[in-house]
């Protein structure tokens, strides 16, 4: 698995090196994007990094960083000399205290990192682990990946610590204007019977992106030059009171026979 970023959790006076590796891996099925001629004779499209001074196809290795601090003007900025500004802490997951597993709402959760204890690192990442784990906590930490300052949540599971990304504060929109209406107690109480008729253990290997097998399989059709039969579709539901429905909910669970 490749790395993604190098680094170390430091706590006080404990150091410990470790590589972040990404969590997920993209499966979806990718389009090129092709010039629509009509003889069929379809070529991907190109794009060219142009110069407007000179006109110019610029290699990447010519391309530097700049920031517009006026109008048209740059000020350019190098990799070495965004290097130097990072601290030996920046460079570091700096633990900044620990908190509760619940402290965090998920809606800060960004994006995921396995987190693997580098060479010398194995006994300080696997202490590390079973104390947050034993303790139900998690440790906030930030660290500077790239160009950015991260606010990072050291989450452990029972097999190695995870690195949560989180969204600052100021990154969350604020929640949409709801007119708060008053509910029934007898539909909170069907709706909670529903709720617990349809509960049963997550298992993540059971589900799986059906639609993708779709998609794959109309590609086949197509390379094998015949047309894709429009799917059919499910009868839509008549409009009924919320009660009605939720009672017909009901009675679909207790048959099992809401599709999924």
């Amino acid at each position: 698995m490749p790395i993604a970023h190098k680094s170390a959790i430091s706590v006080g006076m404990l150091y410990v090196p470790v590589s972040l590796h990404k969590t997920t891996r993209e499966t979806g099925i990718s389009f090129n994007q092709l010039c629509k001629d009509d003889s069929g004779n379809h070529q991907r499209i190109k794009y060219q990094k142009i110069c407007p001074s000179c006109g110019k196809e610029v290699k990447s290795s010519e391309i530097i960083k700049g920031f517009e601090y006026e109008k048209g003007k740059y000020v350019t900025i190098t990799e070495d000399e965004l290097e130097r500004i990072k601290t030996k802490k920046d460079k570091t997951i700096h633990v900044i205290h620990f908190a509760k597993i619940t402290d965090v709402d998920p809606i800060m959760f960004d994006r995921d990192y396995y987190l693997a204890p580098e060479p010398g690192g194995e006994k300080a990442f696997e202490l590390l682990r079973q104390a947050l784990f034993s303790s139900k906590k998690i440790a906030i930490a930030k660290t500077v990946m790239g160009n950015k300052e991260e606010l990072v949540a050291l989450y452990p599971t029972k097999n190695d610590i995870i690195a949560k990304i989180l969204f600052f504060q100021e990154e969350i929109q604020p929640i949409p204007s709801i007119n708060k209406v008053q509910v029934d107690k007898k539909e909170l109480e069907m709706a909670k019977m529903l709720i617990a008729s349809m509960t049963e253990p997550f298992k993540a290997e059971e589900y799986e992106d059906e639609y993708q097998a779709k998609l794959r399989e109309a590609i086949q059709t197509k390379i094998n030059g015949q047309e894709i039969v429009t799917a059919g579709n499910e009868q839509q539901t008549t409009a009924i009171d919320l009660m009605t429905a939720l009672q017909q909910t009901l009675e679909m669970a207790n048959n099992h026979s809401i599709p999924s």
